[in-house]
C-alpha cells in the first residue's frame, strides 16, 4: 500500500465516527492496517461510541488521547473508552504495522443488569480515557495473547468466529475488572465537560472549515469565550483553535491534490484559504513543497473508499 493511500473515514453530523463494521448488525470491527495507509502517517482525530483496542504487531506509533500522548512499542496495547478523541501517528516517521478491535458494548447481549454492573461503570467515566499495557508487563503479555487469538480468528474466517471472538473479549474484560483497572474517578464530570466542549469545537470545525471562521466563531460554537476556547484547545490537542483549523484545511487540501483534478485555486478555495499565495505559502511550510510539486510526487496515488 502506497504512503498517501487512505484509509476513508465517514462523520457522523456530530463529527463521531461512523464505524464500518465487518458485518452488519454485529458491532465488531477488525482490521489490520500500516500507519501509511494514512496521510501523512496520522489518522484524523476522531471520536465513537465503540471501545477501541490497538496492538502494534511491528515497530512503534505515537498515539494520542484527549491531549495525552503516548508511544505504543511493539507488542504494547491500547485501550481507549467510548467517546474519547483518539488518533494514532508516526514514531519520527517511521512505518507500523498494527491492528485495530472496535467494539460496542452491545456485542455482549443486552442484559440490562450485566450491562449496569459491568460496562456502564467504565463507559460512563469519562476519566477513565485510556489503559495502556506495555509488553513486557504481567497485563502486557495477557492483553497481546487474547489480541494475537483474535487477528488468528479474523484471517481463518471459520464459521461463527465472531461468537468466539466475543468470547475472547469478555474474558479479558472480566480479566480487567478483577485486577481493578476499570476503577472510577471522581472527578470525571469536570473532565466530562471540557471534552464536551472540545468535541463541539471540532465538530464545528470540520463541519465549516471551507468557510471564513474566526476565533469568536469556534469560541461560540462551545459556548465559551475565546480565551477559554484557546485554553481548551492547548490542554487537548496542543495547538491553538487556529492551527488547528488550518492544519485540517491542509489535510483536506493533500487528499484533494492527489484525488481529483481540480485546480490549485480552487481547491484552496474550498478548504478556505481566500488567497492562492497564503495557501501556496502555508503549505510549503508545512510539507516542504508547493502544492503543485506535493500533487506531481503523489499524482499516482489514490483515496480508498
Amino acid at each position: 500500500m502506497s504512503f498517501l493511500s487512505l484509509i476513508k473515514t465517514e462523520l457522523m453530523p456530530d463529527s463521531s465516527e461512523v464505524i464500518p463494521y465487518d458485518r452488519a448488525g454485529i458491532p465488531l470491527y477488525i482490521r489490520a492496517a500500516h500507519l501509511s495507509s494514512y496521510y501523512d502517517m496520522c489518522a484524523p482525530c476522531h471520536w465513537h461510541d465503540d471501545i477501541e483496542w490497538i496492538y502494534v504487531i511491528n515497530g512503534k506509533m505515537r498515539y494520542y488521547v484527549n491531549g495525552k500522548r503516548l508511544v505504543l512499542n511493539e507488542g504494547d496495547s491500547l485501550m481507549v473508552n467510548a467517546r474519547q478523541m483518539h488518533y494514532g501517528y508516526a514514531y519520527e516517521q517511521q512505518d507500523c504495522y498494527f491492528v485495530c478491535i472496535l467494539f460496542h458494548p452491545s456485542l455482549f447481549g443486552n442484559n440490562q443488569l450485566l450491562y449496569e454492573q459491568y460496562f456502564a461503570p467504565f463507559l460512563e467515566n469519562s476519566a477513565l480515557e485510556y489503559l495502556h499495557f506495555c509488553a513486557k508487563d504481567t497485563s502486557g503479555r495477557k492483553a497481546a495473547e487474547k489480541l494475537q487469538r483474535i487477528v488468528e480468528l479474523k484471517k481463518q474466517n471459520s464459521p461463527a468466529y465472531e461468537l468466539q471472538v466475543t468470547g475472547i473479549m469478555l474474558q479479558l474484560w472480566g480479566y480487567l475488572i478483577q485486577n481493578g483497572m476499570l476503577a472510577v474517578s471522581e472527578h470525571a464530570e469536570e473532565i466530562n465537560q471540557n471534552l464536551t466542549l472540545q468535541k463541539d469545537m471540532v465538530s464545528f470545525i470540520y463541519q465549516h472549515y471551507p468557510e471564513k471562521i474566526s476565533l469568536n466563531d469556534i469560541a461560540a460554537a462551545g459556548h465559551v469565550g475565546r480565551s477559554k476556547c484557546c485554553q481548551i484547545f492547548k490542554h487537548y490537542m496542543q495547538q491553538s483553535p487556529v492551527d488547528f483549523l488550518n492544519a485540517y484545511r491542509l489535510k483536506i487540501s493533500c487528499q484533494l491534490l492527489c484525488t481529483t483534478q481540480k485546480s490549485i485555486t480552487e481547491i484552496a478555495m474550498l478548504c478556505g484559504f481566500n488567497h492562492l499565495s497564503y495557501f501556496s505559502k502555508y503549505f510549503a511550510e508545512c510539507y516542504g513543497c508547493i502544492p503543485r510539486e506535493y500533487r506531481i510526487l503523489h499524482k499516482h496515488e489514490t483515496l480508498l473508499t
